[in-house]
């Protein structure tokens, strides 16, 4: 049971922005975090269905990036820009593919 006194602290990275050319990449990040999350749940024997079912292994979102529902897509867009930025915030340089910028 989880506890009643636990309280989330991420990093704070409020302040962080990322250079442009890496948030235009954030899209393709998105994609490839879901990709790699149906990968490894396919290769735990997992397959799509209509509802997310623990004992039969089945999930609705086993499905190209494509078609997962926005709210979704949001979530992975999310997950992924929140580590760049935690990156950012524990003093990691992010650079684009020109090795200029970064992300403070």
């Amino acid at each position: 049971m989880p506890s009643k006194r636990y309280q989330p602290a991420p990093l704070d990275t409020a302040t962080v922005r990322l250079p442009a050319e890496v948030a235009a990449v954030l899209e393709l990040l998105a994609r490839n975090a879901h990709e790699a999350w149906a990968l490894e749940r396919l290769s735990d024997g997992w397959r799509w269905g209509p509802h997310r079912d623990e004992a039969a292994r089945l999930h609705p979102s086993l499905v190209p990036y494509e078609e997962l529902p926005e709210e979704e897509k949001k979530y992975d867009r999310i997950a992924v820009g929140e580590t760049l930025k935690a990156l950012c915030a524990l003093g990691f340089g992010i650079h684009g593919p020109s090795g200029k910028g970064g992300a403070r």
